[in-house]
């Protein structure tokens, strides 16, 4: 593997409440053979150990630090304060093999227009290697269709170059989870993403604060499909796949609401269910609040 000339890659390490495990991740960033690099962490108001965690890193590593806003919110504001070409997600659970990022370079650096790439993974869960069922394999290219279903990018395992978020804008803020699903969405219905098939990036999950164990995955995804209709952006046959998954989770999630009591709500998604194109659905608004 060949790197040319050093293009920064800025790491972006959003954290709250993670001091437990936090050090890991930033040392795996931090021990990349890569070295034309920043360490940017964002501390999005943590009020455990963190900050005297970071502190020891010194000039290591640049630390912003904010109220509590969100994991959007954070990646955002290390994006936007960021000196690199290229950008590297690494969430604070997460860790990277040594030469994650020179991989990715090279692979930049070997096909000048391509956009977007991720690695594949290695899943910890509760402590022991699992392995990812066959419906989260990840594919290559254009990968638009399968990913309306289920989140098939990985924030951490992810490369990008910067002016990427010029194009398609930056994560959404409003979404507590899901804010990744909304972005590679906008991103896959016209840029392909490109798939390094070596397991670089450790994908860390089972522990009781992440943030998909606290709220509706399927509520924020059927905006964000919604959000994606009424853009106007899709070709014909990306907006009638999306249509059907928009219908499937809107019925699944409705079903869920009644289950649970929840009738108002889900009879408003079984409304939603029911809409026959595009325009119908851009006069029927989701309530977030109910």
């Amino acid at each position: 593997m060949i790197v040319q000339k050093q293009d920064t890659v800025s790491v972006i390490i959003p954290t709250y409440n993670r001091a437990w495990t936090l050090k890991r991740a930033v040392d795996s960033a931090l021990a990349q053979d890569y070295r034309s690099r920043e360490v940017i962490v964002v501390d999005d108001g943590s009020t455990d150990q963190t900050r005297d965690l970071l502190a020891g890193y010194g000039d290591k590593i640049r630390v912003l630090v904010q109220e509590n806003k969100g994991v959007s919110a954070a990646r955002n504001r290390g994006i936007q304060e960021s000196h690199g070409s290229f950008i590297a997600l690494l969430d604070s659970d997460d860790a990277w093999e040594k030469n994650k990022l020179s991989c990715q370079v090279a692979f930049f650096q070997s096909n000048p227009g391509a956009m977007i790439c991720q690695t594949e993974e290695v899943w910890i869960r509760k402590g022991k290697r699992v392995n990812p069922r066959k419906k989260h394999k990840k594919p290559g290219g254009m990968i638009f269709e399968p990913s309306l279903k289920l989140c098939l990018v990985s924030p951490s395992a992810v490369m990008m170059r910067k002016q990427l978020f010029e194009h398609k804008g930056m994560f959404n803020e409003a979404f507590p989870v899901c804010e990744d699903y909304d972005l590679w969405l906008r991103i896959s219905h016209d840029t392909p993403v490109y798939l390094i098939d070596t397991p670089l990036t450790v994908k860390t999950g089972g522990h009781g604060d992440q943030l998909s164990a606290s709220h509706s995955q399927d509520k924020y995804r059927i905006q964000s499909i919604l959000n994606l209709l009424e853009s106007n952006v899709l070709s014909s046959d990306q907006e009638q796949a999306a249509l059907n998954v928009f219908k499937e989770k809107c019925r699944i999630f409705a079903n869920g609401c009644m289950k649970r009591g929840r009738e108002k709500e889900g009879a408003h998604y079984l409304m939603l269910a029911g809409g026959k194109d595009r325009r119908e659905l851009s006069r029927l608004k989701i309530d977030f609040k109910n």
